[in-house]
């Protein structure tokens, strides 16, 4: 399967790094929550294709859980490397807007 291409969409970055530590579905919904101040809230359906297409991807893994019920995933470097990118993309997007704004003062 294809990775997906820059740039990324706002929930497969959110999820990407929600999962940047080993975690599960319901508690990264809560951490994007948080992460993003409440703008971006994720459903647990969303979620849990997000999880499927990512994993088709090779962007996140399924790690051992020690309780059945919750399944625990975790970026791989694959999907790491992908974020490096996307952050890289955005910060040379904000130093053209500030280089657009010299001069303006």
């Amino acid at each position: 399967m294809e990775r997906p291409k820059l740039p990324l969409t706002e929930t497969v970055f959110y999820v990407l790094t929600a999962f940047k530590k080993p975690t599960y579905g319901y508690l990264a919904i809560k951490s994007i929550e948080e992460m993003s101040e409440g703008t971006v809230r994720i459903a647990a359906g969303t979620m849990y294709g997000a999880i499927e297409n990512l994993l088709k991807q090779n962007l996140i893994e399924q790690l051992p859980s020690e309780l059945e019920r919750r399944k625990m995933y975790q970026t791989t470097e694959l999907g790491n490397k992908l974020l490096v990118l996307e952050i890289e993309r955005m910060t040379h997007c904000i130093s053209i807007w500030k280089q657009s704004l010299k001069g303006e003062d």
